[in-house]
């Protein structure tokens, strides 16, 4: 039977076949994860904002990190929360796309970021005397805008265009909706020409970010090489970036890989594990990588904490 898109109210999500007993096991579990990656990345977003020493650019584009995280992390883990303790798991139509949105945007977010951070230890190294003239706070303002709007506009396009198909099934084999599944339901395969055209550009769009990455890091490691002072500066600035780098990268390959060319006789939780991992790793581990490697961070957590003592003693 084929549903027209104008017509189907509700999605069906697959994944949680576990007895309820474990469901309450996995409530507890994710919503521990969940608080978690909340406290974490507000504790470095307030330290950040409060603590003037960490007024630069390499920490304001940290700070934006987080709330992208936690901006992602909520488009999906408050329906998971809902969904375990229910019967039956359903979204509706217009809900479906608007976390499809989020997880898109939340994706191409961290990845202009982290190319707007590669940029920036570029700058850093590579050209120390003219740092602060390059990464002013203008300039700055504008390159994470534009990063931001272009996200906007990549990830509003691809929902527009899924939300325009006739679908004929209203089951998600997924724990949460994302554009490629939800064009992945359409009827004809003609009808998904478009979006696919406009998934392959936002493939481009990013593949660039990757290889302004890559060309950033060329040159940094190129003038690490031959100095001692640089070097430090790479192991305490630059190891945090490549690690988030790398997990993030390792997380969404895997996932969109699976999706794309994936055996559909995995188990399910494995297959749920890869599909949740780029939700639940970056955001845990970004904060941590960073507050471990950056003194300034632990300066600035170690002062906050030391205020708050005074102010219970006082």
């Amino acid at each position: 039977m084929m549903f027209n898109s104008s017509h189907v109210r509700f999605f069906f999500l697959s994944g949680l076949n576990e007895t309820m007993n474990l469901r309450v096991v996995l409530f507890s579990v994710t919503l521990l994860c969940y608080c978690i990656i909340v406290l974490i990345n507000v504790a470095l977003i307030v330290t950040v904002i409060l603590c003037k020493i960490l007024h630069e650019p390499m920490y304001i584009l940290l700070c934006t990190f987080c709330m992208n995280g936690l901006y992602g992390t909520t488009g999906f883990y408050p329906k998971f929360l809902w969904d375990l303790l229910s019967p039956v798991h359903v979204i509706s139509y217009s809900g479906c796309l608007v976390q499809a949105f989020v997880v898109h945007s939340f994706v191409c977010s961290d990845m202009s970021i982290l190319s707007v951070m590669s940029y920036d230890r570029y700058v850093a190294i590579c050209r120390p005397l003219v740092y602060h003239s390059v990464m002013s706070k203008k300039r700055l303002l504008m390159l994470v805008s534009f990063s931001l709007f272009t996200t906007f506009c990549v990830s509003a396009t691809n929902m527009i265009l899924a939300s325009r198909l006739k679908l004929c099934s209203q089951y998600v084999d997924r724990l949460y909706c994302v554009n490629l599944i939800i064009v992945k339901l359409a009827c004809f395969s003609a009808d998904t020409i478009v979006n696919n055209i406009v998934a392959y550009i936002t493939l481009i769009i990013y593949v660039f970010h990757g290889f302004l990455i890559v060309w950033s890091y060329f040159y940094v490691i190129k003038i690490c090489v031959n100095s001692v002072e640089n070097r430090a500066k790479f192991m305490q600035t630059c190891v945090p970036h490549l690690t988030s780098l790398l997990i993030f990268l390792g997380t969404i390959i895997l996932d969109v890989m699976h999706i794309r060319y994936g055996s559909t006789n995995l188990p399910q939780a494995l297959k749920n594990f890869i599909a949740i991992e780029y939700l639940v790793i970056p955001s845990i581990m970004n904060p941590l990588v960073y507050g471990f490697k950056l003194t300034n961070i632990q300066k600035g957590i170690l002062a906050g904490i030391t205020f708050k003592i005074k102010l219970l003693r006082s």
